[in-house]
């Protein structure tokens, strides 16, 4: 025991070491009073937004069409002032780091009332959204021979879970809204294994069948009807740098897919030039930098098998 009481007496010069880091690295920390997006908030929001896009298979069940209009409103009721919380807290942050602005100092905007603009603008998209996300539904069972039926891959598929979550981050950053978006997508990325920028662009019917692996860029524009399987990465060759040796982050880095493209396990299509054309299919591990004209399979080489007995 007094070994112990010695070894607690070093702990607050631990601590001053440690608070002394933040005023020598001042990169990675917030400190001040101006609150960011809290990560709670914005996953109870997508947990909520998912119980609109599918009532009755999430956390409410017994609903009917007697009490889902009260459940509904309820549920719009209580994001619209969350989100327009966290909208403003995210608006607010980006703006005074894209001003030099430190906390407390400088004459702000309004950022309450943009933030409630963009929480009921992002509302009135679930509509279009729920029309979207049932022909991504079907786009899985009618391309996966072991679905069951549509209420498993509602229930089951990490594809859906990760594309209804993109498809609410994508919104929200057509919108403007900073942060949040990609919170989202990091998110469902932990869940689901999957990785999808929300400013990527992606068409209706789009199916991830298994999921985990899969890379999806953020400039990466996907037509209707595409199907993807595990590992496969949409991603950027390489990163041109203006002449102080800076990234440039405007450029268009990832490949387009166009309409009825199948792109089979652990392919990987690099650079923004390159264009998969329409009714195409990519086979399993293929490595693809140029484009590929409509109507075409691209497939490795079989290789040869060399047996040997074992000894």
């Amino acid at each position: 025991m007094a070994t112990d009481i010695r070894l607690k007496d070093r702990l607050p010069d631990l601590t001053d070491c440690i608070v002394e880091t933040y005023h020598e690295i001042d990169t990675i920390h917030h400190l001040g009073h101006c609150p960011l997006p809290s990560v709670d908030s914005v996953v109870d929001f997508m947990q909520d937004v998912k119980e609109i896009l599918y009532p009755g298979y999430r956390r409410r069940q017994n609903l009917h069409f007697g009490n889902v209009t009260y459940h509904v409103g309820d549920l719009i009721d209580g994001l619209h002032d969350r989100l327009t919380q966290q909208i403003a807290r995210a608006l607010r942050h980006d703006y005074r780091r894209r001003n030099g602005l430190p906390c407390g100092e400088g004459q702000m905007p309004d950022f309450e009332a943009v933030g409630q603009e963009k929480a009921v603008q992002f509302l009135e998209t679930l509509p279009q959204l729920r029309r979207t996300l049932a022909l991504d539904v079907q786009a899985a069972y009618d391309g996966d021979p072991a679905a069951g039926s549509l209420d498993e891959i509602i229930f089951c598929y990490p594809g859906l879970e990760a594309v209804t979550v993109y498809r609410v981050a994508h919104e929200l950053h057509l919108l403007g809204v900073p942060l949040i978006p990609r919170m989202l997508t990091e998110w469902a990325h932990s869940r689901t294994g999957i990785d999808i920028h929300p400013a990527a662009t992606i068409g209706h019917s789009f199916f991830i069948d298994h999921g985990t692996g899969v890379v999806i860029g953020a400039t990466t524009e996907i037509a209707e009807h595409v199907k993807l399987y595990q590992g496969v990465t949409l991603g950027a060759r390489s990163f041109a740098k203006d002449e102080q040796g800076n990234l440039v982050r405007t450029t268009k880095r990832h490949p387009t897919i166009e309409h009825h493209v199948v792109i089979y396990a652990n392919a990987t299509i690099l650079g923004g030039d390159t264009v998969v054309g329409h009714h195409s299919v990519i086979g399993a591990s293929v490595g693809l930098y140029e484009s590929v004209p409509p109507n075409t399979i691209v497939m490795l080489e079989k290789p040869s098998l060399r047996f040997r007995q074992a000894s």
